[in-house]
């Protein structure tokens, strides 16, 4: 005959005490409470850099809207180039304009009537075209620097920038050639040092 199991032994329960019980919620609040501060933080740190993003392209759109930049509205007749900021509450008062020596030596100075005149340019551009290869054709480009003083706000400002003035040669019968202007664009802002030294360099380009 075989010998009878010997019955398995319980483990003996430990109930937990008061004490216990009141150590083991405590350390479960705290840990919620921990969370709880956690996201609030990492909400806190959201919002932050929102704020800060947010701040940072409002700076952005100020700089944008207070950048001083020249449009050109081009006549019926093409005989000059009407200038203008394109930002209507900045009111231009003066311009200096500087040209490549090759086209014309002497700066152009305008008071409440910005713009590029054809015959500012013509006879220099024309002279300047005759050392160009025969086969140069099309739209043509040459350089002008250009100091603006202008009102915004009710402060007086200064812009020196390099644009670029678009032109055509056009043949006429026995009267040899012309010069169409076709507009005007931005090259570079914010020009510092020697603004002739600049155009000539881009002139050259």
């Amino acid at each position: 005959m075989s010998e009878n199991p010997r019955p398995r032994r319980r483990l003996p329960i430990r109930w937990l005490s008061l004490a216990e019980l009141v150590g083991i919620a405590a350390l479960v609040i705290a840990g919620l409470g921990w969370w709880d501060n956690h996201r609030e933080r990492e909400q806190q740190d959201r919002e932050r850099i929102a704020a800060a993003r947010s701040q940072s392209v409002q700076a952005r759109r100020e700089a944008l809207r207070s950048t001083f930049l020249l449009v050109g509205n081009l006549g019926d007749d093409a005989e000059r180039i009407r200038l203008s900021s394109a930002h209507p509450d900045q009111v231009i008062q003066t311009q200096t304009l500087v040209f490549p020596a090759a086209v014309r030596g002497d700066p152009v100075e305008t008071t409440g009537n910005p713009r590029i005149d054809r015959r500012w340019l013509e006879d220099g551009l024309k002279k300047a075209d005759r050392d160009r290869k025969p086969d140069a054709g099309g739209e043509r480009r040459v350089p002008v620097g250009i100091v603006t003083s202008y009102v915004e706000a009710g402060e007086m400002k200064t812009d020196r920038s390099l644009y670029a003035v678009a032109y055509t040669l056009q043949s006429r019968l026995l009267r040899g050639s012309t010069v169409k202007l076709e507009g005007v664009s931005l090259l570079r802002r914010g020009v510092s040092g020697d603004l002739k030294a600049a155009v000539e360099s881009a002139w050259r380009r």
